[in-house]
């Protein structure tokens, strides 16, 4: 019996060490600074500006503001002034934060429409703000036209259905030529 008992706690023992050996590192948590250094890496122009930075990711300014005491991160780029918007704008943005924009968001703060991507600042792992920002400049450039992150969409909301609409139209008029 005592064997056994040795056999299964050495056993249990190896297989927690092969465990631990398999497990993926885990990513310090983000702090400003390494939220900095992945920035600089992105765009090597960055510019610290109060608690955030703006950088240019393609050709498409970003601002990057953090919070540590709530532990919160924002990327952001402006898009326009959100007088203008009617209401098909506004309903439009909503089915796509449903479904096309994925982690990125339309918002309206200070007359001004954007595109956000919000995160808690000491979870953010480099890939998922890398991601982030992506969606969140693709987000702006599609803005009127596709409203998409620019990876697939979730689904179950009216975004593929009216993204389709917009490929027959187009298949329609090229069937003229």
């Amino acid at each position: 019996m005592i064997r056994l008992a040795l056999f299964l706690i050495v056993l249990a023992t190896g297989l927690a060490a092969q465990e631990a050996q398999d497990a993926p590192e885990l990513e310090p948590p983000m702090t400003y600074e390494r939220l900095g250094k992945i920035l600089f890496a992105l765009d090597p122009e960055a510019l610290p500006q109060g608690p955030g930075f703006q950088l240019t990711v393609g050709d498409t300014p970003v601002l990057v503001i953090t919070d540590v005491n709530a532990d919160r991160m924002r990327a952001m780029v402006s898009i326009s002034s959100a007088a203008d918007l009617s209401p098909a704008d506004l309903q439009r943005m909503m089915q796509a934060n449903f479904d096309s924009t994925l982690d990125a968001r339309y918002a309206i703060a200070n007359g001004t429409l954007w595109a956000a991507y919000i995160h808690p600042l000491s979870t953010l792992e480099k890939d998922q703000l890398i991601s982030g920002l992506a969606q969140t400049v693709n987000i702006a450039k599609t803005y009127g036209t596709l409203y998409s992150g620019g990876a697939a969409e979730f689904g179950g909301g009216d975004s593929q259905g009216l993204q389709r609409e917009l490929i027959d139209e187009l298949l329609k008029k090229g069937e003229e030529i």
